[in-house]
């Protein structure tokens, strides 16, 4: 959970447009840059969410993914709001520069981690036979018999050395010239990730998850210069950016518009979750899965329109979230789903039986003491 804390506050850097960074340094953009621009960054908003949705359903057959139960996302609105703020504060406290430092090793790291574990299965069909595949396993346990705790347990093979060789090579592009291109094919991955390995276990818990977040945005955007303040500050591949002078300057443009990965990963956990929904009626359509997806494309080009209009930075969430909520119960609702839709619980069998044993187990424990 702590790792989609720092995707959160990249909230931070989706207001940021040529409106609010370049106004005084760049000249004004052209209508057809702009076009491109946003046409790209929506693109690359749809992308992670489209396929971390359906790697999402491998993932939670395969194995037991990470879920966000009620309380999580009750908290999470605050945790985010702490980070924030903190950020806000060293960033006040102390020079940018070393913060920024610090902050892309940190992210260097993490981007080579999450583009290497998203491209080892391509990397792998592209290294020629000639490589052998050596299994490899690094486990470290503590305690012995049923107490063991496995502290490491990972499996990786040679061609995942490879595909990792590919991706530092990535980042080593990035660390020296902090090229967009670079910093994009970071913040995909970290959103396709994100959106594949954490899972919200029902329909109520994203509803409290999106509903807290979106007070979250409207408050921090509107109501203080935290956010843009830390926007403006941070440097690290928690966007996406795409110039809006690629035209007239090719790769070395660099009068960009950015999108935050909140609002990509965000809307695309409950999203998909609702493809895994649509798994569990068993129909031909994914029907609310489509047409989640449409509603955020809407609300996102509904953000991008309003921007524009009144020449002020947006919080993205306060059009993302009534769209992805909205649609998805309404459709529910004309499709007689409703009751399916909040009655749908993502957990695997194992772990719901587990959590009737313990509800039993309580309930014989107040009745006895009742007696």
């Amino acid at each position: 959970m702590a790792s989609v804390v720092n995707l959160i506050v990249a909230q931070a850097t989706e207001n940021l447009t040529e409106n609010a960074t370049n106004s005084t340094k760049k000249p004004p953009s052209t209508p057809e840059g702009m076009a491109v621009a946003y046409g790209s960054l929506v693109i690359m908003a749809l992308l992670p969410i489209f396929f971390g949705s359906y790697r999402s359903v491998v993932y939670h057959k395969e194995k037991k993914p990470e879920r966000m139960t009620k309380k999580d996302a009750a908290i999470f609105p605050i945790m985010a709001s702490c980070a924030l703020f903190a950020l806000y504060i060293i960033f006040k406290l102390f020079s940018k520069e070393y913060i920024n430092l610090l902050l892309t090793g940190y992210f260097f790291f993490l981007g080579v981690l999450a583009l290497t574990h998203l491209l080892s299965p391509i990397v792998s069909k592209l290294v020629p036979a000639a490589i052998q595949n050596i299994p490899f396993h690094i486990m470290f346990k503590q305690g012995e018999g049923d107490a063991a705790q496995y502290l490491i347990d990972y499996r990786f093979s040679t061609y995942d050395v490879v595909a990792l060789a590919a991706c530092s090579l990535v980042g080593a592009w990035y660390l020296v010239q902090k090229h967009w291109v670079a910093n994009n094919l970071f913040g995909l991955a970290f959103a396709v990730n994100a959106v594949e390995l954490l899972h919200l276990n029902n329909v109520v818990t994203g509803c409290i998850l999106l509903s807290g977040l979106f007070i979250y945005d409207i408050f921090w955007v509107f109501g203080t210069d935290v956010m843009v303040t830390v926007a403006k500050s941070f440097e690290a591949p928690i966007k996406l950016v795409f110039p809006q002078d690629l035209l007239q300057n090719g790769l070395s443009a660099n009068n960009f518009a950015m999108l935050g990965l909140g609002d990509i990963v965000i809307p695309g956990i409950f999203i998909a979750l609702l493809l895994r929904f649509d798994h569990s009626l068993k129909r031909k359509t994914k029907t609310y899965f489509h047409a989640s997806v449409i509603a955020y494309f809407l609300g996102l080009m509904a953000t991008i329109f309003v921007m524009h209009v009144f020449k002020h930075a947006q919080p993205a969430l306060l059009y993302l979230v009534p769209a992805c909520i909205g649609t998805p119960v309404g459709l529910a609702l004309l499709k007689g789903d409703l009751t399916a839709m909040f009655k749908y619980d993502d957990s695997p069998e194992e772990e719901k039986s587990e959590e009737k044993k313990k509800e039993e187990k309580q309930v014989k424990q107040d009745t006895k003491k009742a007696k």
